[in-house]
């Protein structure tokens, strides 16, 4: 049996990830077992399953065994049934898929699709908290706390790294989670600005901004030494149609609010008052949306930075048309590698610490826990059941496991000495071997975000593919306080329904009017009438809805 089957279909972007089981027992009479109330599964739904699997134990099928799989194209390592990670799956683990896949450019709409339609495989992966909810009252994925009981590496991670809160937070309205996160063990920060660093030098700047008002004095000296330049394009503005995304969800936290992709249902927990306000509605959005309208306002950010897709911009950078944009610990690689392909090896790109601002020094909430995965309803029916379960906590929750999606296969795609691992000489990832000729992801299936969550989960890990420019920005962001954790409000199924409904109308209301605002084209003294507006959307219903099951939660 080939080692990938691939399946025309839809997936989709962000979703979240659950699992149910049904029991066994040979009694006339059903026990919790057999009703799933227990979480036991039948004899029927073992096959290929170990019988003596436990923490630290590398996952075997019994037998050849067949998972349904919504895989998540990326244009940077697209879909390949050749490569090396299905063969060993097949050849060592005795693991095959059925796939139905999706791109990256639609995922979270054909994955929503595909799971309200009742027809999605059993392994959902790259689903973020939150995304879970609206497929838990239909019934189309599982509760995954019904059967964590059958993965000893993720219950053991769990509890040695202190992240019972974190599982605590992705209840529902019945007191059961439907998605599983991918874990870390300390926090690792990702996103910032890029800059050139060769020019801010040249500009005066030797020092990184400490705070968002010394940030844009930077961009100011930028601006006055680079006539006709501009100090900063932005992207990722229209993935998922979230203008200025990434650079929003950074800041947010230091203003004391949420953005950007991090706005998530739009609540912030009031913690003076004990309840949810809707975080538009705060001054600290307003200061927010004030600061990034001023930037543009003083031409020190390309307004195309908020509609333009990604190749454009990161054109603009590598072209020396700008001097910043919003990057992550890969894209930086990606960003330096443009400048070297074109000739110019006097460009010097780095990833500052993320500043500060009026609210503190603060990451967001929740950086210890990252995309994680749903199960779909059915898959409590497939005889595979127990070993899909098995297989998950091997691979996404062990140590052994997490090594091989992230490594790949010793002797082959690296070497190891002692703790030390080696790209293999024309094997490269990230930058970290330059010389290397082949993708570690594109070309052998490894260090792919669909077979591997949080990029690594351990710290040593981690760090083991970070290169000594990475590690430099992660422990200058060590210090850094993380905001509380908001508490869970899960809503009954009546709620649900009305809250999407209302939810809806908010979030376009909110990303049209965020992005107005910060272009100019609506002027910040009519910040009121957009007040009354959500009003007219139903926004004090919204969250009252909120806090009334926080109230009811207790």
């Amino acid at each position: 049996m080939r080692a990938a089957r691939e399946r025309a279909g839809a997936a989709a972007s962000v979703a979240v990830l659950a699992l149910a089981l049904t029991a066994a027992c040979s009694s006339s009479e059903p026990t919790a077992e057999e009703t799933g109330d227990g979480g036991g599964i039948p004899e029927a739904n073992r096959v290929g399953a170990m019988e003596d699997f436990a923490a630290g134990t590398e996952f075997v099928a019994t037998e050849p065994v067949e998972f349904g799989l919504l895989y998540r194209d990326h244009p940077n390592y697209p879909l390949n049934q050749d490569w090396l990670f299905f063969s060993e799956m097949e050849d060592k683990h005795k693991v095959t898929f059925d796939i139905t896949s999706a791109p990256l450019s639609d995922w979270d709409q054909k994955k929503s699709l595909i799971i309200s339609s009742g027809d999605a495989p059993d392994f959902i992966p790259v689903t973020y908290k939150g995304q879970e909810t609206q497929f838990v009252s239909g019934g189309a994925i599982l509760p995954l706390s019904d059967y964590v009981q059958y993965m000893p590496n993720f219950q053991q991670k769990i509890e040695e790294w202190g992240l019972q809160d974190y599982l605590d937070s992705l209840e529902q309205a019945d007191g059961k989670y439907y998605m599983l996160p991918g874990l870390y063990e300390s926090p690792q920060p990702q996103y910032s600005i890029a800059v050139r660093k060769d020019l801010w030098d040249a500009a005066g700047i030797t020092d990184e901004p400490e705070t968002w008002d010394d940030f844009r004095d930077a961009l100011e000296k930028l601006k006055a030494a680079n006539p006709g330049v501009w100090p900063m394009s932005d992207r990722w503005s229209t993935n998922n149609n979230t203008p200025l995304g990434a650079t929003l969800n950074i800041a947010a936290p230091a203003f004391g609010t949420i953005a950007g992709w991090g706005f998530g249902q739009g609540l912030w927990f009031d913690e003076d008052q004990e309840k949810f306000v809707y975080a538009p509605t705060t001054d600290e959005y307003k200061e927010l949306v004030e600061y990034f309208a001023s930037l543009v306002e003083d031409g020190l950010l390309d307004p195309e930075s908020l509609t333009q897709d990604d190749d454009t911009a990161v054109q603009k950078f590598g072209s020396g048309q700008s001097l910043a944009i919003s990057g992550n610990t890969q894209e930086v690689t990606t960003y330096r590698k443009t400048f070297t392909d074109a000739g110019n090896t006097s460009a010097e790109v780095k990833l500052i610490r993320v500043p500060a601002g009026p609210a503190g020094d603060n990451v967001a909430a929740g950086s210890r826990i990252a995309s994680g995965f749903m199960l779909s309803s059915t898959a409590k029916d497939s005889p595979h059941f127990l070993a899909l379960l098995q297989w998950i906590d091997w691979l996404y929750y062990s140590d052994e496991g997490i090594e091989f999606s992230q490594w790949g296969v010793e002797g082959t795609t690296y070497t190891k000495d002692g703790d030390t691992r080696t790209l293999a000489a024309d094997v490269d990832w990230n930058g970290l071997n330059p010389a290397g000729t082949k993708k570690l992801n594109a070309d052998f299936g490894f260090s792919n975000g669909v077979f591997m969550f949080a990029n690594g989960s351990t710290d040593e890990l981690i760090g083991s593919m970070q290169t000594d420019s990475t590690r430099e920005f992660v422990e200058s962001m060590a210090d850094k306080e993380e905001l509380p954790l908001a508490p869970a409000a899960p809503l009954d199924e009546m709620q649900q329904e009305q809250v999407t409904l209302w939810q809806s109308a908010l979030n376009d209301s909110v990303l049209q009017n965020t992005a107005a605002f910060i272009l100019g084209s609506r002027p910040m003294s009519e910040w009121d009438a957009w007040m009354t507006e959500l009003k007219g959307l139903n926004v004090d219903q919204y969250v009252d809805t909120y806090n009334q099951a926080l109230a009811a939660k207790g």
